[in-house]
């Protein structure tokens, strides 16, 4: 799901934005420290995420970078392109972004699908070029599977998307034990060989495995801000507790209002992220600040599905 404003057709407002004692909004070059890598703990740049990242030093930078860019289908905080003009857009922040990565670092690059005249080109197809050419390794393909969304006439409704999982090298940070999710048999038992009759699962649950069900955020969700596409907390609180461990540097170059740095701040990670909206930036500024408060408003990416059942909702009307 999209969570930010695209890089080219933002009318940004005019907002006053509130002191944080955690986190610092930049909006101009010149307020950019000298010696950012090493003086800022969490900040948010109200601007171009190409711009930014130009003005910092060409070193690996980053633990996790994990974003939602545009999907160029013409969303209000978006213009839409020619899906060649959109790739090469994304291919030249690729570009900064990489070398800036630690070595044993991660990029996640969670994208959906475009779609022109009735037909969809899944955007992970056509991204897994641009990675390859930077000699990353695709771990993982995620797919993030939601419940709701809009019901299609002509195909079947969508209702997932995907999540890119890369690393830089073979040595990266991977926390399984932070994500375990309860395993479905928990009583399970070795049935032969030195172990049969013993436990065979682990006490801390079964490796989530890579198709997650964490409910998109609509009208009544409890993240549900102005954005009309952001992405729920959940999805990345997995991504960053698996890939990076406390005090390390999450970036989001399209942060959009701020649910990756939720996220981080929840974790007691340092984050950095970069949005053109201000409105967005006010928005992301105050729930990244609720977060360090303790008082974020969220759902945990372990939080149990709703069983549907339990509403009236559920029951067929009598006039069927």
């Amino acid at each position: 799901m999209i969570d930010s404003c695209a890089a080219d057709n933002c009318t940004p407002k005019k907002i006053t934005m509130t002191k944080s004692p955690h986190i610092s909004v930049i909006k101009k070059k010149k307020e950019i420290p000298a010696s950012l890598s090493s003086s800022q703990r969490n900040l948010l740049w109200q601007g171009d995420a190409l711009a930014f990242l130009k003005t910092l030093p060409r070193e690996e930078i980053f633990d996790l970078i994990v974003t939602s860019p545009p999907y160029n289908i013409g969303k209000s905080y978006e213009k839409k392109q020619a899906l060649q003009d959109y790739l090469k857009w994304q291919s030249e922040i690729i570009d900064e972004l990489v070398p800036r990565l630690k070595s044993n670092g991660s990029i996640c690059w969670q994208v959906g699908n475009f779609v022109e005249n009735g037909s969809i080109i899944p955007l992970d197809i056509e991204f897994a070029p641009i990675f390859k050419e930077h000699s990353l390794q695709l771990r993982n393909r995620i797919i993030w599977h939601f419940g709701h969304g809009l019901h299609n006439k002509k195909r079947f409704s969508g209702r997932y998307e995907v999540v890119m999982w890369y690393t830089k090298s073979d040595d990266y940070t991977f926390n399984l034990d932070d994500v375990r999710i309860p395993a479905k048999y928990p009583g399970k038992r070795h049935f032969r060989g030195p172990k049969a009759g013993q436990i065979s699962g682990n006490p801390l649950g079964k490796n989530p495995e890579d198709v997650w069900t964490i409910p998109n955020v609509k009208s009544n969700h409890i993240e549900k801000t102005e954005h009309p596409c952001q992405y729920p907390v959940g999805l990345i609180e997995r991504l960053v507790l698996a890939l990076t461990n406390q005090d390390d540097l999450v970036f989001d170059p399209f942060s959009g209002v701020g649910s990756s740095g939720v996220a981080a701040a929840i974790h007691n990670r340092r984050y950095w992220g970069a949005e053109l909206s201000s409105e967005y930036t006010k928005t992301a500024l105050k729930r990244i600040e609720d977060a360090f408060e303790g008082k974020a408003k969220y759902r945990a990416h372990d939080k149990p599905l709703y069983d549907h059942t339990r509403s009236n909702l559920s029951k067929e009307p009598k006039e069927w």
